[in-house]
């Protein structure tokens, strides 16, 4: 059964101030030693090249590590006060960038010898969409809907323009989000047009949506997306057997929601439960003509919903963007007069802002400025200049 969410109250807030207080104490020092197997491997000239390599990037490391974790601190220190209803100041950021290492390298014959004693660790593959079809069928009997990539691109704009969405934010974000060439069955780190490359996070879609926002968006949705499917298949211009594959798609889709529904309904624990077989099953939905459209436009209509709560009554495509990427409250923040001038890396974790290059070196002002000039390079691109003559057939122009 899924749990809501508690109202913060002050004793929270000091929490918070208590655990931040506690981070800060400086972590204790440890010597570092050459290991025996790599001296033995070493020349005497080698190992001196070694120490004094590792002498200084330890102590890059050392202030990197710091770096953050006083990042980690200003974060914390900056729910405690919106929780005590405050007003942010710049004393509640970091202001400069990250550090960067600018030290020796380690040559070559000594990093060779260093990777045969210790080996890097390989990396796992992440799922791929083979992987969310596979998961999805096994879980649950479900095989997404084909469709052509035009029909697509209709179905998500007449959606898009039924829940109040405007054609302007949704071509530029499908602009930003998949280079403006993107197929709706587009994973991240696969080039849509060769399908070269590996999956570098589960994001799919015209939106790139994680595992956890479909498992969110479901959790949110999934009720009022099974009765729109049988809605539709009593329609009476509905063929028989289109009528009893919607009704199958809609006993899925509630088998999907009970699975969901199984952890508690926060952030954390979708994105656990993402990974999971169940949770992938649920990810291919974005590839499903008639449910895809609805879930990805439902995600970003609520961020529009999110800065309208907020006191923002319009956003543009950047805006929507940056609330999809830095997350909605993270991105309402950065628009602010205060955050605008920060580094980046008060908004991001620390493997975040090293995964994303748009987002490193910048300040918010600067990231928003790469993300509406980037989106103006992609907006002329084919798949976007389609997704924009879709729009104008089915709003009519």
């Amino acid at each position: 059964m899924a749990t809501t969410s508690r109202i913060p109250t002050r004793r929270d807030a000091l929490a918070f101030l208590l655990a931040i207080g506690a981070s800060q104490w400086p972590a204790r020092a440890v010597a570092e030693e050459i290991p025996a197997e790599l001296a033995a491997r070493l020349t005497p000239a080698q190992r001196r090249t070694y120490e004094a390599y590792r002498k200084v990037r330890s102590a890059f490391e050392k202030r990197l590590q710091a770096y953050w974790r006083a990042v980690d601190a200003k974060r914390d220190a900056r729910r405690a006060r919106r929780l005590l209803g405050q007003a942010y100041t710049v004393d509640d950021y970091i202001a400069e960038h990250p550090p960067k290492y600018q030290g020796p390298e380690l040559p070559p014959d000594i990093a060779k010898i260093v990777a045969e004693i210790k080996p890097p660790v390989p990396e796992q593959p992440l799922p791929s969409v083979s992987d969310f079809l596979e998961n999805a069928k096994s879980q649950y009997g479900f095989v997404p809907t084909p469709t052509t990539e035009r029909e697509f691109k209709r179905r998500y704009a007449q959606e898009a323009l039924t829940v109040g969405l405007r054609k302007d934010q949704i071509v530029r974000i499908y602009a930003l989000e998949t280079g403006g060439l993107g197929t709706y069955d587009m994973q991240s780190g696969i080039n849509p047009v060769t399908r070269n490359g590996k999956p570098i996070s589960s994001a799919l879609g015209y939106a790139q949506l994680l595992h956890a926002n479909s498992v969110s968006e479901l959790v949110k949705h999934g009720e009022s997306f099974a009765r729109r499917l049988l809605d539709m298949a009593a329609a009476r211009s509905t063929p028989a057997p289109r009528a009893k594959a919607l009704r199958d798609k809609a006993s899925v889709l509630r088998r999907m929601l009970r699975a969901a529904r199984s952890v508690p309904n926060e952030w954390s624990h979708h994105v656990r439960f993402g990974g999971t077989p169940n949770g992938l099953g649920i990810h291919a939905l974005n590839l499903d003509a008639d449910v895809g459209p609805w879930l990805q436009v439902l995600k970003l209509r609520g961020l529009k919903d999110d800065a309208a709560r907020a006191g923002l009554a319009d956003l543009s495509g950047m805006e929507m963007e940056l609330m999809n990427l830095a997350g909605p409250r993270t991105g309402l923040e950065m628009m602010t007069p205060v955050a605008r001038g920060m580094p980046t890396a008060n908004f991001f974790s620390q493997g975040g802002y090293y995964r994303n290059t748009i987002v490193r070196e910048k300040t918010a002002e600067e990231l928003m400025k790469a993300l509406d000039g980037r989106m103006e390079v992609n907006i002329k691109k084919p798949g976007a200049i389609e997704f924009a003559q879709v729009f104008d057939e089915v709003g009519g122009r």
